[in-house]
């Protein structure tokens, strides 16, 4: 198959699912891991080691790695939600505008202290158009308390390979 012929979504979700953390080096050192990504379900999960820690005393997550979630789950949305509503997809086409994507806005809310052993996050897209995609996101803990809402930015390319 060349990168010109048209490929199937599935066969997409599960190329994108596996690279995504592959590729993203400070999303391994993290532990952060996406469990489903077939939109409009889209869930990343990480588990809580000692590195993470942002408060010593409270034992919760640093905000920054609230923030990086939430950020990543904002952009899997993005990128499904573009995957589920383009036609006549090449593998060319797809990589070039993932690789033209990038985060313009990033809002976090912290709303309880970062504590468990487990976190997932989702999100929803708000808007999209040609250039900017508009996703709010939520992050959990494994007792389904939300700690954290996240409203992201998503701008890319809209060239053709």
């Amino acid at each position: 198959m060349t990168f010109k012929q048209n490929i199937t979504k599935k066969i997409i979700f599960k190329i994108i699912k596996e690279k995504f953390i592959h590729d993203v080096p400070f999303l391994q050192l993290l532990g952060a891991k996406v469990v489903t990504f077939d939109y409009p379900n889209v869930v990343l999960e990480l588990k809580w080691k000692n590195d993470l820690v942002g408060n010593v005393i409270q034992q919760s997550l640093h905000g920054g790695v609230t923030a990086t979630v939430l950020d990543s789950i904002g952009s899997l949305v993005a990128v499904s939600h573009f995957i589920s509503n383009e036609s006549n997809l090449t593998a060319d086409y797809l990589k070039n505008r993932i690789s033209h994507m990038g985060t313009v806005d990033l809002r976090t809310d912290y709303l309880l202290p970062g504590r468990g052993n487990k976190f997932s996050a989702t999100g929803v897209v708000e808007r999209a158009g040609k250039r900017i995609t508009v996703c709010r996101m939520k992050m959990f803990n494994e007792n389904n308390e939300c700690i954290a809402l996240g409203a992201g930015t998503y701008l890319w390319s809209d060239k053709r390979a």
